[in-house]
């Protein structure tokens, strides 16, 4: 068993193990942001929604009062305690050349009567352009805050994006200069082991050469105690039956050797494999990574485009409103209600 394999692979086991855990956990972090970011975006737009229909209805109940209606005097629950008598005295305005109840030749209070309607009438239009300025006013300080608060949230996406890309590609360089070390690590290890095989071969070659195994005197080996022995320092060779053996296990080494260099070579094959798989998951988690991105900045421009769009139209439905209240028909009704 060759158990510096067997630990290298364990190690490397380990190591795609935590890497695969890293991983998990950055996607798994980024999933939170992103539903942090989703629910910061769904408040804010709830908050808007909710100021668009305070700031609404605090205009209709400062701007738009039923007492500001033309036709108010028509429906008004309080007109028969507010009418007064057909005729007070002589000197009653409200007695007209209609009513019958003062007959003259002439109406010696138009003067008087116009001078206060105009009067009346600019005091109106001045009260009405300085609610409309103070509306103004109110709307673009709203506007400022939001416009501000809406740049602070997409600095600090932009921030925090920035932050995990940073994070993300510093964990990609770590397991680069990793892999890159257990390359250069694998490439040392076989270029000693080569050269030490080729050592122990030339070594071994040199020793056969010049020992005196290659001698033509083999008798000069046997020992006193019987031809079974031979004297170590003389012995100068083998009969063919130890011949004959020392090949046969020759050819196992050959075999063994073969068999070693295969499993190695499966082993360099698997190892490659496995780093072309690593660096091709890694290839499509950048671009999965990339993707998002994309997604997640086109889904932000999409919302500030609605968020935009429905500005616009508040800006809009604010104008037509301020058209439809302005003071020109204030000035008729009430012209209409002074002649009567």
């Amino acid at each position: 068993v060759d158990k510096d394999a067997l630990d290298t692979q364990v190690k490397d086991r380990k190591i795609q193990e935590a890497a695969e855990k890293a991983r998990d956990e950055e996607l798994a972090n980024e999933m939170k942001q992103n539903d942090k970011i989703m629910c910061m975006l769904e408040e804010r737009q709830k908050n808007d929604i909710r100021n668009i229909n305070k700031a609404i209805s605090e205009f209709q109940k400062n701007f738009q009062k039923p007492e500001t209606r033309r036709e108010f005097d028509l429906s008004d629950p309080q007109a028969l305690k507010k009418d007064r008598p057909a005729r007070l005295s002589d000197n009653d305005p409200r007695c007209t050349v209609s009513g019958l109840q003062k007959f003259m030749g002439e109406d010696l209070n138009y003067d008087q009567r116009m001078k206060f309607q105009k009067e009346q009438l600019r005091e109106w239009s001045l009260q009405q352009q300085r609610d409309w300025k103070n509306a103004l006013a109110d709307q673009k300080f709203a506007d400022h805050l939001y416009d501000k608060s809406r740049i602070e949230l997409d600095r600090k996406t932009m921030e925090q994006q920035r932050k995990e890309e940073e994070s993300r590609r510093a964990v990609c360089a770590a397991t680069k200069d990793f892999n890159r070390t257990q390359a250069a690590e694998l490439a040392e290890r076989k270029k000693l082991e080569k050269y030490q095989k080729m050592k122990d071969d030339m070594d071994e070659i040199s020793s056969l050469l010049q020992g005196n195994l290659l001698s033509e005197n083999p008798e000069q080996a046997v020992s006193s105690f019987g031809r079974h022995r031979v004297i170590t320092d003389r012995w100068k060779g083998m009969n063919q039956d130890q011949l004959m053996a020392i090949r046969y296990s020759q050819q196992q080494q050959v075999l063994e050797k073969l068999r070693l260099k295969d499993e190695e070579r499966q082993r360099d094959a698997e190892w490659d494999r496995q780093s072309m798989q690593a660096a091709r998951a890694q290839l499509v988690l950048e671009r999965h990574q990339q993707r998002q991105n994309r997604e997640r900045r086109q889904v932000l421009d999409n919302i500030n485009a609605e968020l935009s769009q429905e500005q616009k139209s508040k800006n809009i439905y604010l104008k037509e409103e301020a058209y439809s209240n302005f003071p020109t028909g204030q000035y008729y009704a009430q012209f209409n209600t002074t002649s009567r």
